[in-house]
């Protein structure tokens, strides 16, 4: 491994002897080992400014946050393959571990052979996976899976929340009791109705141009009598939504 294609290690680990053991053993494999953390609130530090390529973390570790909470706050920031290096092997703690989607779960004392395999095999995973569209989880009054504050929507995926900026949304579109929520970067499907998201978002340019659309007004390109274009796609534009759509191009 050269020095151009290192991979960058955030290692949590609160047995400094060990931490250091293995972080020494790690750069001599020719990884980076960019900090080490013995509690989550140093760990979401380093993660939040450095590069990190993927998270090598115990479960058991000081602090009000043991290793899984931690990495739920770290997966909040951005998704990285997740390593865990632990001697709890009981299944309570394993079901918890798996809701953070782990790479990899290797028991204490680690065979380097075996956790350097894990690394290679997590990049590579994590590299070849296709980008595939989020279904967001919700309570039983689905107040959980979408959240406002300002110009930010956070939406929940898995056990977390992810911030969207609401300017990068293009359109919405509904399917049943699901929608889709189109950005600019990414897709989402929030398994809520179009109504109900746009009773919670409320912005003046969200508009409802049919049963199922509504868009970013802001993102429209061209138009006629019956679609819309938005981005790479034409929206349908129905009669009963027609004048409330072009009462925003009226002038003041």
């Amino acid at each position: 491994m050269n020095h151009t294609t290192r991979i960058n290690i955030l290692l949590i680990e609160d047995e400094p002897i060990l931490a250091m053991d293995l972080a020494d053993r790690l750069e001599g494999e020719g990884y980076r080992v960019i900090g080490i953390a013995s509690n989550g609130p140093k760990a979401l530090e380093l993660y939040q400014t450095n590069t990190v390529d993927v998270v090598l973390c115990d479960i058991v570790i000081k602090g009000e946050w043991d290793g899984i909470e931690t990495a739920r706050y770290l997966l909040a920031e951005r998704p990285v393959p997740l390593i865990y290096l632990t001697a709890m092997t009981d299944r309570d703690t394993l079901e918890r571990a798996k809701h953070t989607y782990p790479a990899a779960y290797l028991n204490k004392p680690v065979q380097l052979a075996s956790l350097r395999t894990a690394i290679e095999l997590a990049i590579n995973n994590a590299a070849a996976r296709p980008a595939l569209p989020t279904l967001v989880e919700r309570d039983g009054m689905g107040r959980e899976a979408l959240l406002q504050i300002n110009n930010w929507l956070y939406i929940r995926e898995k056990y977390h929340f992810v911030r969207v900026d609401m300017h990068d949304l293009l359109y919405l579109e509904a399917d049943n009791t699901h929608t889709k929520l189109i950005t600019t970067t990414r897709k989402y499907i929030l398994r809520l109705t179009l109504s109900s998201i746009l009773d919670r978002i409320s912005q003046p340019w969200l508009v409802r141009i049919h049963r199922s659309y509504a868009i970013n007004i802001n993102t429209v390109e061209s138009f006629n009598d019956a679609e819309i274009s938005v981005g790479s796609q034409l929206l349908p534009l129905s009669r009963s939504c027609k004048d409330d759509f072009m009462r925003h191009f009226l002038y003041r």
